[in-house]
């Protein structure tokens, strides 16, 4: 994927999916949430493809916050 410097696409509607999957003979869950590509591809957005990331709620809301480098967040 490669950023878009010139877009301003900070705002799109994505989804949030479960996929299913079997592993060893049981069935667990795999959720996902979709990022429009005009907004992934934004030159602000702050992501990396593979990048690992902390995700917590707070007052009702997802929050998504890149892992720092040197040593992980504690969960």
């Amino acid at each position: 994927m490669t950023p878009n410097e010139d877009t301003k696409m900070r705002k799109g509607k994505g989804r949030f999916i479960n996929r299913p999957t079997r592993t060893g003979g049981r069935l667990y869950d795999k959720f996902f949430i979709y990022i429009p590509t005009e907004v992934a591809r934004d030159g602000t957005f702050p992501f990396k493809e593979g990048e690992e990331v902390m995700i917590s709620i707070e007052d009702g809301k997802l929050i998504i916050e890149k892992l720092k480098k040197e040593g992980r967040a504690s969960q």
